[in-house]
């Protein structure tokens, strides 16, 4: 489960402890960090009030993407692919003139959102956010590209504690259908008559990335190719303990592999949401490794409604996958 929301606002001094209410409605007014609490306490605003101004902005939510269509993509694109675009519908509707809402694994230099020159708005996943709940940091970008002017990119900042999250902007029904690329041409109509600077950044970003296929038979799975071998990363919506349970039965089973010279190898933690990942012989593609999948996921949904304790043989395999997790975020 999300964090509950942080207070936005400083609470206000308790009666009889020496801290008058100040401003409107009691409220403290933000100063500098090291200047006297307006609230009288003698103190430096970074000590005392302060201190609950900065834990609005920096406590982790836990899964930021909960409640969104497609929670387990969000992780995905935010966290496992490169390239990749996804529509997005406002509960609202479009504002006038702004034709359309795409979200983007990566935007040229690390944008945080650009409003095209025909008013379209490109929002970008894979960036660092100012503040613990990245829902939170991407709405204020968003607002921000909405008003932007045509032709130019948003720059980052630190949202408002009390802004609205992408589970108040978003539709929260419809499909959630990324289109994985194989590089960012996305980026602009016509590559050509690119900036420079922009130009630049596409030929870096097509280099570095890691071709990348989603399954279509089950959800939120994606295989990648690498130089050694190849990886299938498959995000799941599972409760964290219970997914290893049923993963470790099947483990001990000898029934968590994909095919001939697959192996399940652990996985990753990203959102609040785990990600197991299998290795994968260099001649197997994506498409070899649907049917599998498919298999797959109907021998866990039968481990998942499984509630007999674990064996020692599946208790040492749940060892073993527990200790080969990784923590990207």
């Amino acid at each position: 489960m999300a964090k509950k929301r942080p207070q936005t606002k400083a609470r206000r001094p308790q009666p009889g402890k020496g801290t008058p209410a100040v401003g409107t409605g009691g409220e403290i007014p933000v100063v500098g960090a090291r200047e006297p609490c307006p609230c009288g306490s003698g103190r430096r605003y970074k000590a005392c009030h302060g201190r609950a101004a900065a834990q609005a902005t920096t406590e982790l939510v836990h899964r930021p993407f909960e409640g969104l269509p497609g929670e387990c993509d969000w992780v995905a694109l935010r966290e496992l692919v490169p390239a990749a675009t996804v529509p997005l519908a406002l509960k609202d509707g479009l504002p006038e003139g702004v034709p359309s809402v795409t979200l983007a694994t990566v935007l040229p230099m690390a944008w945080p959102a650009l409003r095209r020159d025909d008013g379209s708005v490109l929002l970008g996943l894979q960036n660092d956010t100012a503040s613990g709940d990245i829902s939170r940091d991407l709405a204020d970008t968003l607002l921000r590209a909405l008003e932007a002017e045509p032709g130019t990119p948003v720059k980052g900042r630190r949202a408002p504690a009390d802004g609205p999250r992408l589970q108040d902007l978003l539709a929260p029904e419809g499909p959630f259908a990324p289109e994985v690329h194989e590089g960012f041409a996305f980026w602009v109509p016509d590559a050509e008559n690119a900036t420079p600077e922009v130009a630049a950044s596409l030929e870096r970003a097509d280099a570095a990335a890691i071709p990348t296929v989603r399954l279509t038979g089950v959800d939120a799975a994606y295989w990648c190719e690498t130089p050694e071998k190849n990886h299938l990363r498959w995000v799941m919506p599972h409760e964290e303990e219970r997914l290893l349970d049923a993963l470790a039965r099947l483990h001990a089973a000898g029934l968590s592999s994909l095919g001939e010279g697959t192996r399940l190898v652990g996985s990753f933690r990203a959102h609040g949401l785990t990600v197991p990942v299998w290795d994968l012989p260099g001649t197997v593609t994506a498409q070899d490794v649907e049917k599998p999948a498919a298999g797959f996921a109907e021998r866990l949904s039968a481990a998942l409604a499984t509630d007999a304790p674990l064996t020692p043989d599946e208790r040492r395999a749940r060892g073993g996958l527990t200790n080969r997790q990784v923590t990207l975020s």
